[in-house]
């Protein structure tokens, strides 16, 4: 079995902390590298980021990711998080540009992740195995492609260690995004970022904000589902672990699972990769 990750976000309420402890622990059982918690930029949940991480480690002994954003964010503001994120002995960081909050008139003191990426080896030093996101498919706001892929080099140049992508789910678009990165002269472990299917409603919504190509054969697939949620949920784990297996036999080095805080859709895809 290949390495795996799973990322999780912060909950804001005790039944969604409920529900984190169940999947947190159902998923331990599957025995991750490690998993991230994502970042409310402008202060809408960092706190519970923080929360989220010293619970993922002190009451489920996980290794956990923080995910740091430049978004909101003042140099002071990132130093004393890398700080207590380094004093609680996490070791592993993902550092994104995020999206500026609605209502926020300033995106703080970082413009892009390689900015951040460079603050964070002047502060930090090499303590922190740092990640970065990677588009197979296109930054939906880069100019063109080849400016996108830049942008990515930019990111390893200013002292990343590796990437994970956003999802996809055609293959061919992360090994041709590796290829050119490759030729670039990237050598760092581009980590395939993987969605499983549960609801094709909310998978579709999340495609459509972030630029994921969802192929005309598996909508309309799951279009002809309709609300039979038992059948979309074993057509989504058969799509996505065949994908896996591609990703895997063509050399992606690990597995990084976005689980939504839920457990069942990405069990369903690892049971068949077993």
């Amino acid at each position: 079995m290949p390495a795996i990750s799973f990322e999780f976000f912060p909950p804001k309420t005790d039944e969604q902390r409920t529900q984190l402890d169940k999947t947190a622990k159902e998923l331990k059982a599957l025995k991750p590298e490690y998993v991230s918690v994502t970042f409310g930029a402008g202060g809408s949940t960092l706190s519970y980021t923080s929360e989220t991480v010293a619970r993922l480690h002190q009451q489920h002994g996980l290794d956990v990711a923080p995910h740091l954003s430049c978004m909101g964010g003042t140099r002071k503001e990132i130093a004393e998080l890398l700080d207590t994120y380094r004093a609680a002995g996490y070791k592993r960081i993902v550092a994104l540009r995020g999206d500026l909050p609605s209502g926020m008139a300033t995106p703080g003191d970082f413009r892009y992740a390689a900015e951040l990426v460079r603050f964070i080896r002047q502060h930090s030093g090499d303590h922190f195995h740092v990640e970065v996101a990677a588009y197979p498919e296109m930054h939906p706001q880069a100019e063109d492609v080849q400016a996108d892929l830049r942008h990515f080099k930019a990111k390893i140049d200013a002292g990343a260690n590796g990437a994970i992508t956003q999802y996809f789910f055609n293959a061919d678009a992360y090994f041709c995004f590796v290829d050119d990165v490759r030729r670039m002269g990237v050598t760092v472990p581009i980590v395939p970022g993987i969605m499983p299917i549960s609801n094709y409603a909310q998978l579709k919504r999340f495609s459509d904000a972030c630029g994921a190509e969802i192929p005309r054969w598996i909508a309309k697939r799951m279009q002809a589902y309709y609300d039979d949620a038992d059948s979309i949920r074993a057509m989504g784990a058969e799509v996505v672990a065949q994908l896996c297996r591609r990703l895997l036999e063509g050399g992606a080095p690990a597995l990084h699972f976005y689980t939504l805080n839920r457990a069942k859709a990405t069990r369903a895809v690892l049971e068949q990769l077993h």
